[in-house]
């Protein structure tokens, strides 16, 4: 069956959002906001259904010809300044429908290029008609298509992909059979670059002992090759400056600092180093689940001269009472995708800090958080970074004050 469908917005995840003549909500995806659309319907629900694009009827001005594209780019087809207005209203949204009162959304400053920028990427392989493909998953049927250039990736990545994509093959066709078999039940390869280390890459688990350098607001950090790291630097970069401004800006009153999720110590390094150079005595307590990753905290802690901090490893919702946390504390949360752990929120308000600054890849769960912490806190900002351009997803940062503090 298609429909008529007009385009209302763009929701979280980049589908076009429009209603059925019966007023149930339908998503297209490759519509945008604006547009009339003909789309077929190919999963109905009592409240909802999804539809597949057929033909526009009449076209957003913002609708562009998508050039390379790859799985994922769900935005290559509309305008960069389109997307980043829906990225914006979407989390307008969700803070709305979470009845979060915030002051202006801010966004940071977007890239000069939204192509080019991921210094990590994961290539999946199989054999597909005879011969080996290497590329990203095409959801929801999970095949591969094969990447030769690939639009996402910094020009460094592009530049050795050829050369990659020769070696994998190579593993997967000579050698022992044992071997072969090996490579191909591992299913993909990891590239990674810095700019200090160069272009690196492996199939299957990381090599042991390999370590990539990286730079982030003047500061080194040693990082594992299969740890942790922000995937786009010059916006990852923002966002660290970001989040140590803000903590500099009265770091008099909140000096000690909790890193929760620390990783290898990126932020409470960071926002140490802005204490030491407003000449404000701080201390930094970090908390990582990954044993590798606190190891490597440390090990920046060294390099960095850095002599008031200390990392433990352990679940940050197993691990409250083990970090000092009082009124003049900094708390930093940078949590994955699914949000802080159970009793964290909770913690963090009976600990009477300061002040919270939470770092969020998932609006849903950072919405979902901050109503459990606005118990006890205002949002004072919110900024927003567009970290994975042409893709879903951004990245948050939103400050909160304890109240009547």
């Amino acid at each position: 069956m298609t429909s008529s469908v007009y385009i209302a917005k763009n929701v979280y995840g980049g589908d076009g959002l429009g209603r059925l003549g019966d007023g149930r909500v339908v998503f297209v995806p490759g519509a945008w906001a604006g547009e009339q659309v003909r789309a077929e319907i190919v999963d109905q629900k009592s409240h909802f259904a999804r539809a597949r694009l057929v033909d526009v009827i009449e076209p957003s001005p913002e609708r562009i010809v998508p050039g390379l594209s790859v799985p994922g780019m769900v935005y290559s087809g509309l305008s960069y300044r389109a997307e980043c207005e829906a990225k914006e209203g979407q989390l307008a949204d969700f803070f709305s429908r979470a009845r979060i009162p915030v002051p202006e959304i801010v966004r940071s400053r977007p890239p000069a290029d939204p192509l080019a920028y991921r210094n990590k990427v994961v290539y999946h392989f199989a054999k597909k008609g005879g011969r080996w493909v290497i590329g990203y998953r095409q959801e929801p049927g999970h095949d591969i298509v094969d990447i030769e250039d690939d639009p996402l990736a910094v020009r460094e990545i592009n530049a050795k992909l050829r050369e990659i994509r020769r070696g994998v093959t190579a593993l997967l066709m000579t050698g022992p059979e044992a071997v072969r078999r090996d490579v191909e039940r591992s299913g993909n390869v990891t590239v990674r670059w810095s700019r200090k280390s160069g272009v690196k890459w492996w199939v299957g688990e990381p090599p042991a002992g390999l370590v990539l350098r990286e730079t982030v607001c003047g500061l080194d950090f040693e990082v594992p090759a299969g740890g942790f790291f922000q995937v786009n630097p010059a916006v990852g970069e923002q966002l660290v400056g970001a989040v140590c401004d803000a903590y500099a800006a009265r770091a008099d009153e909140s000096p000690s600092i909790a890193d929760l999720y620390c990783g290898v110590g990126v932020f409470g390094l960071a926002c140490l180093r802005r204490a030491a150079e407003a000449g404000v005595a701080a201390s930094l307590a970090g908390v990582e689940s990954g044993r590798q990753a606190v190891e490597f905290a440390k090990r920046n802690a060294v390099s960095q001269k850095v002599e008031n901090a200390r990392f433990f490893v352990g679940r940050v919702g197993q691990s409250m009472r083990r970090v000092p946390i009082d009124r003049r504390t900094t708390v930093v949360v940078d949590p994955p995708r699914g949000g802080l752990e159970r009793g964290v929120a909770r913690a963090i308000v009976a600990s009477g800090a300061l002040r919270v600054f939470y770092v969020s890849c998932d609006p849903a769960t950072l919405t979902r958080d901050l109503r459990e912490l606005a118990r006890a806190y205002d949002v004072e900002s919110v900024r927003w970074f567009d970290m994975f351009p042409r893709t879903a997803r951004f990245e948050t940062f939103v400050a909160l004050r304890r109240r009547g503090a």
